[in-house]
């Protein structure tokens, strides 16, 4: 198998299941024109935590990691009408291209964008008494996965789904003694995910446009 074959597989799956879109399609463009990283979800991938937040029911989403705004979309499109995803982003600029996109996507009194660390601005969402989420997605930097899922554990509530990208890392993760903080971070996020007794977990690999990675999904059980 290799590369060439994934994106084939990828862009046929695509091609049958996922309809052309303008707002999304802008958003690949827009990320192009802005040069921005090349880092958002799949199409495919897009409709699949789209669909998770249905399955889910979740009327609240946070998300971690905004980039231009590709997954925020297809999340803030699962919502009911009286939904809110509130989306974290490090970089002002990504945060503007983001925003730019969330308009013409329609999504405007859906979607707000926090701009800033997430380190950061995850305890003044915790001091705001914030209602529970429904479904955390982690899509941000890898080194500062385990303090994320720290804090998607307290800002969610038993029966919520926290959805954690890029955990397998073309295989990488195996490697106790690699010297990547990108690496170290996903393996100490799995000891966590592994010991946390709150949670019932599991991680699965993925194959695609976008290489060999995976991602690990968690319900929350208990407080």
């Amino acid at each position: 198998m290799t590369q060439t074959q994934w994106t084939a597989v990828d862009d046929y799956i695509t091609d049958l299941l996922v309809p052309p879109d303008p707002a999304l399609e802008a958003v690949l463009q827009s990320t192009i024109d802005a040069d921005l990283p090349k880092i958002n979800v799949a199409p495919n991938q897009g409709k699949f935590l789209h669909i998770l937040a249905q399955i889910q029911g979740a009327r609240r989403i946070l998300e971690l990691g905004t980039l231009a705004g590709y997954s925020t979309i297809w999340l803030a499109r699962s919502l009911p009408a009286d939904g809110k995803l509130i989306t974290l982003e490090a970089n002002a600029k990504h945060a503007e291209v983001a925003q730019e996109n969330i308009d013409r996507a329609g999504l405007t009194s859906v979607v707000e964008i926090r701009v800033g660390e997430a380190l950061k601005t995850l305890p003044k969402l915790a001091t705001e008494g914030q209602a529970p989420f429904d479904l955390v997605f982690i899509d941000a930097d890898k080194a500062n996965i385990p303090q994320y899922f720290q804090w998607a554990l307290k800002l969610t509530q038993p029966g919520s789904v926290i959805i954690v990208d890029n955990v397998v890392r073309n295989g990488v993760v195996i490697d106790a003694n690699s010297t990547d903080e990108n690496i170290q971070g996903v393996r100490q996020f799995n000891t966590l995910l592994a010991a946390e007794p709150r949670v019932k977990a599991t991680t699965i690999q993925t194959v695609g446009s976008k290489g060999y990675d995976g991602l690990a999904i968690a319900r929350v059980i208990s407080d």
